[in-house]
Protein backbone atom coordinates (compact mmCIF):
# COMPACT_ATOMS: atom_id res chain seq x y z
CA UNK A 1 0.00 0.00 0.00
CA UNK A 2 1.29 3.47 -0.94
CA UNK A 3 0.87 6.21 1.65
CA UNK A 4 2.06 9.07 -0.51
CA UNK A 5 2.12 9.47 -4.29
CA UNK A 6 4.48 12.05 -5.84
CA UNK A 7 3.18 13.99 -8.81
CA UNK A 8 6.14 14.14 -11.24
CA UNK A 9 4.45 16.65 -13.54
CA UNK A 10 5.22 19.58 -11.22
CA UNK A 11 8.69 21.16 -10.98
CA UNK A 12 10.53 19.96 -7.90
CA UNK A 13 13.35 22.47 -7.49
CA UNK A 14 16.71 23.25 -8.96
CA UNK A 15 18.84 20.66 -10.71
CA UNK A 16 22.44 21.46 -11.67
CA UNK A 17 23.92 19.58 -14.59
CA UNK A 18 27.67 19.82 -14.85
CA UNK A 19 29.27 19.17 -18.18
CA UNK A 20 32.93 18.82 -19.01
CA UNK A 21 35.54 17.60 -16.59
CA UNK A 22 34.21 15.85 -13.51
CA UNK A 23 35.18 16.87 -10.02
CA UNK A 24 38.06 14.42 -9.95
CA UNK A 25 40.65 15.96 -12.21
CA UNK A 26 44.24 15.10 -12.95
CA UNK A 27 46.70 17.97 -12.58
CA UNK A 28 50.16 17.79 -14.09
CA UNK A 29 53.13 18.48 -11.82
CA UNK A 30 53.92 21.63 -13.82
CA UNK A 31 50.43 23.07 -13.33
CA UNK A 32 50.45 22.16 -9.63
CA UNK A 33 53.83 23.87 -9.23
CA UNK A 34 52.61 26.99 -11.01
CA UNK A 35 49.48 27.22 -8.83
CA UNK A 36 51.50 26.66 -5.63
CA UNK A 37 54.03 29.31 -6.69
CA UNK A 38 51.14 31.71 -7.32
CA UNK A 39 49.85 31.04 -3.81
CA UNK A 40 53.25 31.97 -2.33
CA UNK A 41 53.30 35.43 -3.95
CA UNK A 42 53.44 38.28 -1.42
CA UNK A 43 50.00 39.52 -0.36
CA UNK A 44 48.20 36.56 -1.91
CA UNK A 45 45.30 34.86 -0.11
CA UNK A 46 45.49 31.09 -0.61
CA UNK A 47 41.73 30.57 -0.68
CA UNK A 48 41.40 33.17 -3.47
CA UNK A 49 44.02 31.36 -5.55
CA UNK A 50 42.19 28.08 -4.92
CA UNK A 51 38.85 29.56 -6.01
CA UNK A 52 40.40 31.06 -9.13
CA UNK A 53 41.59 27.59 -10.17
CA UNK A 54 38.38 25.83 -9.03
CA UNK A 55 40.14 23.99 -6.17
CA UNK A 56 39.27 23.61 -2.54
CA UNK A 57 41.65 25.50 -0.23
CA UNK A 58 42.46 22.22 1.54
CA UNK A 59 43.63 20.74 -1.74
CA UNK A 60 45.92 23.69 -2.40
CA UNK A 61 47.30 23.54 1.15
CA UNK A 62 48.11 19.85 0.59
CA UNK A 63 50.04 20.79 -2.56
CA UNK A 64 51.89 23.53 -0.66
CA UNK A 65 52.83 21.00 2.03
CA UNK A 66 54.11 18.63 -0.66
CA UNK A 67 56.19 21.46 -2.15
CA UNK A 68 57.74 22.23 1.25
CA UNK A 69 58.55 18.53 1.69
CA UNK A 70 60.27 18.48 -1.71
CA UNK A 71 57.67 16.22 -3.33
CA UNK A 72 56.49 18.94 -5.73
CA UNK A 73 58.83 21.30 -7.51
CA UNK A 74 58.00 24.93 -8.19
CA UNK A 75 58.91 26.73 -11.40
CA UNK A 76 62.36 28.27 -10.97
CA UNK A 77 61.28 31.81 -11.83
CA UNK A 78 58.31 31.69 -9.43
CA UNK A 79 59.97 29.90 -6.50
CA UNK A 80 59.69 31.99 -3.33
CA UNK A 81 62.88 33.31 -1.78
CA UNK A 82 62.87 32.43 1.89
CA UNK A 83 66.20 33.70 3.15
CA UNK A 84 68.24 36.55 1.68
CA UNK A 85 71.97 35.93 1.36
CA UNK A 86 74.13 38.61 2.92
CA UNK A 87 77.81 38.68 2.13
CA UNK A 88 80.10 40.74 4.27
CA UNK A 89 83.78 41.46 3.93
CA UNK A 90 85.52 41.34 7.28
CA UNK A 91 88.79 43.02 8.15
CA UNK A 92 91.90 40.86 8.31
CA UNK A 93 92.35 39.11 11.65
CA UNK A 94 88.70 38.30 12.27
CA UNK A 95 87.78 34.64 12.31
CA UNK A 96 91.45 33.73 11.89
CA UNK A 97 90.92 30.26 13.33
CA UNK A 98 88.26 29.40 10.75
CA UNK A 99 90.24 30.95 7.92
CA UNK A 100 93.33 28.89 8.71
CA UNK A 101 91.42 25.60 8.57
CA UNK A 102 89.89 25.81 5.11
CA UNK A 103 88.96 29.39 4.39
CA UNK A 104 85.22 28.91 3.91
CA UNK A 105 82.62 29.21 6.69
CA UNK A 106 79.04 30.36 6.90
CA UNK A 107 77.38 31.91 9.91
CA UNK A 108 73.72 31.20 10.63
CA UNK A 109 72.03 33.46 13.17
CA UNK A 110 68.93 32.17 14.95
CA UNK A 111 67.75 34.61 17.57
CA UNK A 112 70.77 35.34 19.76
CA UNK A 113 72.61 32.16 18.75
CA UNK A 114 75.17 32.00 15.95
CA UNK A 115 76.04 28.69 14.33
CA UNK A 116 79.18 28.62 12.18
CA UNK A 117 79.60 25.81 9.67
CA UNK A 118 82.75 25.06 7.72
CA UNK A 119 82.82 23.74 4.18
CA UNK A 120 82.22 20.01 4.02
CA UNK A 121 80.10 19.80 7.18
CA UNK A 122 77.68 16.88 7.23
CA UNK A 123 74.26 18.31 6.19
CA UNK A 124 72.32 15.90 8.42
CA UNK A 125 74.40 16.89 11.45
CA UNK A 126 74.00 20.62 10.65
CA UNK A 127 70.22 20.13 10.25
CA UNK A 128 70.03 18.48 13.68
CA UNK A 129 72.07 21.27 15.28
CA UNK A 130 69.89 23.97 13.69
CA UNK A 131 66.71 22.22 14.84
CA UNK A 132 68.08 22.01 18.39
CA UNK A 133 69.05 25.68 18.39
CA UNK A 134 65.69 26.70 16.96
CA UNK A 135 63.89 24.65 19.64
CA UNK A 136 65.72 26.50 22.41
CA UNK A 137 65.15 30.01 21.07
Amino acid sequence: MVDHIVDASEPRGRVDIQVGAGRRRRWSAVVKGRIVAESYAPGTVVSEVARRHDLSPQHLFAWRKAARAGLLSLPAEDAPLFVPVVSELRPAGMCVEAATRNGITISIEIGDAVVRAAAGVDPAWLRDVLRAVRATT
